[in-house]
């Protein structure tokens, strides 16, 4: 498990995620020239990055938001899985205060935006491994905001399915209504190993252990 890092001369293992092949390899670039940081693997979308860290075993993730088919908020539990107490860094282009929120809940340590200098990026990293979270400056006020909405708004009837992304209930409506993973794909226009991975996470976020129990649950909360 990753532990705390205190020693300022500990490598810190990174595993970069992003779909973007030319901004991987200048963010690869741009780690290198600190001797502290050794770039052990990336990956282009979230079921590589799954495989890659499982394998990889690295101390922190710097993780785009805008992956092809799971993207990056919907992809923390099982990169947290793959690696238990890894640091999952956020580093996007996106400045909606939901992602920023959703990040947050699902285990990541921070949340950066692209626009970052080199130097403040290499500042984040080293106060994630400390144990610290970081937040974008532009985004505070936004993380702000959309807590005092949620403290503000009147509290509703707990339901799991509230936990699955837009996409996690049209697959869920999908097996819902008996459709196996190539179906669902079809209809959805994405990969069949896409619906996979979904399905795995949405099984881990209702807490059951078969497609058949996630589909009566959906039939009793009213998805279909």
């Amino acid at each position: 498990m990753t532990t705390v890092f205190t020693d300022e001369s500990a490598r810190i293992r990174i595993l970069v995620v992003d779909d973007h092949t030319l901004f991987r390899r200048g963010l690869t670039a741009l780690l290198q020239r600190d001797p502290q940081f050794e770039v052990v693997g990336d990956a282009g979308d979230a079921g590589l990055a799954q495989r890659r860290a499982q394998e990889l075993q690295p101390d922190l993730i710097l993780l785009d938001n805008h992956l092809p088919g799971v993207n990056g908020v919907d992809a923390l539990p099982g990169l947290l899985e793959a690696v238990p107490g890894v640091r999952v860094l956020i580093l996007t282009v996106s400045e909606d205060e939901r992602d920023l929120a959703a990040a947050l809940r699902g285990g990541a340590c921070g949340y950066l935006l692209k626009t970052i200098e080199g130097d403040a990026l290499s500042l984040a990293i080293r106060r994630v491994m400390r144990g610290e979270s970081v937040v974008a400056e532009e985004m505070t006020g936004k993380l702000i905001a959309a807590y005092r909405g949620a403290a503000a708004a009147p509290a509703a009837p707990a339901s799991r399915l509230d936990a699955l992304s837009p996409r996690e209930q049209d697959i869920l409506r999908g097996i819902a209504l008996g459709q196996g993973n190539k179906e669902i794909a079809r209809s959805l226009g994405i990969a069949e190993t896409t619906v996979k991975i979904h399905v795995q996470h949405i099984l881990r976020k209702l807490d059951v252990s078969s497609r058949v129990q996630a589909a009566v649950m959906a039939s009793e909360q009213g998805l279909v």
